[in-house]
């Protein structure tokens, strides 16, 4: 062949693969409001910064070929606010973007180099799972299934980040569970298999939202982070999470302009804090009175609600928060709360994150339902993950705490400042809980008060203060200053600022 029919022939090859799986499909899409892959790369990346890794590739079977452009997921390198990342993003109109030989090495490939070159990897899931019958059949899962024994291995090298967009089995359920950071859209499902399947292995008719749909994951396994209406806010999502991010864990978070103007919001901590420690308010908007405007970006809001976990900015630096919110069960920890906390102290402490503690609590959920939930190994969990950060710690103790959680939200040595305001109270319990433990008796017994009034003896913010228990008291509308300040006295400067990721391997999922 001439070289002009060699290049021409080029072209053709890559105008077929580009084309995705056809007209008709991307036509459905489009007039359902829905990205199709390379649209959401478009949307992902900044403009002209996308190299395809792959377009040419195609089914192992040489009689799928001609309907398996880019064999179903397209991968390459892109660059979000200037920096370089990696990306899978699943073609549904082509064989439901279905796992494959192929497709499999390219995720691979993909995960490699972020890894290697220390660099983001995002996956933008909706498929259909494993390809059939490609897989079916001893021969077929001895040469597709198990060939790289590193394929779900996740030691936090750089952020992995998923959005699920479609209907995500297999594979794509995976990635979204093995993520840093994942986002899904209303519509979305996350399953092990598809609602057909699950339907077929129960001998009953399950419905696909009742098997993985958004308010399961958001609120009952939370392995969403964040829920969304549309592909381009889940998008957004994932590059607002990696602006708070590092590009791999060997260097330090980005530092971010402080917002420029007055900002008077301390003032207003005292106005949302009751002075009654039994009246619960959200601690969510005290939170963000402390932390730079317009920088809060929580994760699983809807689950594990007593407890809050966010990343913010104090001073133009990436924190990570993690707080108790008395608007839901007056704030005691339940075992979804220290799954979630657990799950955030992994992700900062891989990242280099400092966190930031503010306690409001009267301790662990107790009873029958607690203890089948595993409670006390939940809370070994939660110490033993505390135990192992190595990322600056800095605790404000804002209220109450009792017991145990006294301990897990970072009391005593557990961080590395300690500070509280003046409506701070500390004790192994509720003092009318004590009473009627010790002394059998309850409120409105005759001799009830008097023991109340010795429970609570030595109780106050003063008496752990002149023991040195706590490094200082302050006022609630200083603590932004200092803790600016403290963050500055805590870096890791012989490590510039990394730490030494002993969380890196921990299970990503709780």
């Amino acid at each position: 062949m001439s070289f002009d029919d060699l290049l021409n022939d080029l072209e053709q090859r890559r105008r077929q693969a580009l084309s995705m799986g056809g007209e008709e499909k991307l036509a459905r899409r489009r007039a359902a409001g829905i990205l199709n892959a390379r649209e959401r790369i478009d949307r992902l990346f900044d403009p002209g910064t996308f190299v395809e890794s792959g377009l040419l590739a195609t089914s192992i079977l040489a009689e799928d070929a001609a309907r398996s452009p880019a064999d179903g997921k397209i991968t390459g390198f892109g660059k979000i606010r200037g920096r370089e990342s990696a990306v899978v993003a699943n073609d549904f109109t082509v064989m439901g973007a279905s796992s494959a030989a192929v497709n499999m090495k390219k995720i691979g490939h993909m995960k490699r180099t972020a890894a290697g070159r220390g660099i983001p990897l995002i996956m933008l899931g909706e498929s259909s799972g494993a390809r059939l019958p490609d897989n079916m059949g001893a021969r077929g899962m001895g040469t597709l299934l198990g060939q790289d024994p590193q394929q779900y291995l996740r030691q936090r090298e750089s952020p992995w980040v998923s959005a699920a967009l479609g209907l995500c089995y297999g594979s794509s359920t995976w990635y979204c569970v093995l993520a840093d950071f994942n986002v899904m859209r209303k519509g979305a499902i996350i399953a092990v298999s598809s609602s057909l399947l699950a339907s077929l292995a129960m001998n009953q008719t399950v419905e696909a939202e009742e098997l993985g749909g958004w308010r399961v994951h958001a609120e009952i396994t939370g392995f969403a982070d964040q829920v969304v209406d549309t592909d381009e806010q889940a998008l957004e999502a994932v590059k607002t999470f990696l602006s708070y991010l590092p590009a791999n864990s060997s260097e330090a978070p980005p530092v971010a302009p402080v917002p420029a103007g007055p900002d008077g919001r301390s003032a207003e901590i005292l106005k949302l804090l009751p002075e009654s420690r039994t009246q619960v308010y959200d601690m969510r908007k005290v939170l963000q009175c402390i932390v730079d405007r317009d920088s809060w970006f929580e994760l699983k809001a809807r689950f594990g609600k007593t407890a809050v976990t966010a990343l913010a900015r104090l001073g133009g630096k990436t924190v990570g928060v993690i707080a108790n919110n008395p608007l839901f069960k007056g704030g005691a920890l339940d075992t979804d709360a220290c799954d979630k906390i657990v799950s955030f102290l992994v992700l900062c402490d891989s990242y280099n994150i400092p966190l930031l503690f503010f306690v409001d609590t009267p301790g662990f959920s107790i009873g029958v339902e607690a203890e089948r939930r595993r409670a006390p190994g939940k809370i070994m969990n939660f110490m033993n993950a505390l135990a192992l950060v190595t990322v600056p710690k800095l605790t404000v103790l804002v209220r109450k705490t009792y017991g145990q959680a006294y301990i897990n939200m970072g009391g005593g040595r557990n961080s590395d400042e300690f500070l509280a305001w003046p409506t701070a109270e500390i004790s192994f319990m509720d003092p009318n809980y004590a009473v009627t433990v010790v002394a059998g008796l309850r409120p409105g017994d005759p001799g009830f008060e008097e023991q109340r009034q010795l429970m609570q003896k030595d109780n106050s913010v003063y008496d752990i203060a002149s023991i040195y228990a706590v490094q200082d008291v302050i006022r609630p509308e200083q603590t932004r200053d200092y803790l600016i300040r403290m963050l500055d006295v805590h870096q890791l400067r012989h490590s510039k600022g990394v730490g030494r990721h002993l969380l890196a391997s921990w299970p990503t999922s709780f």
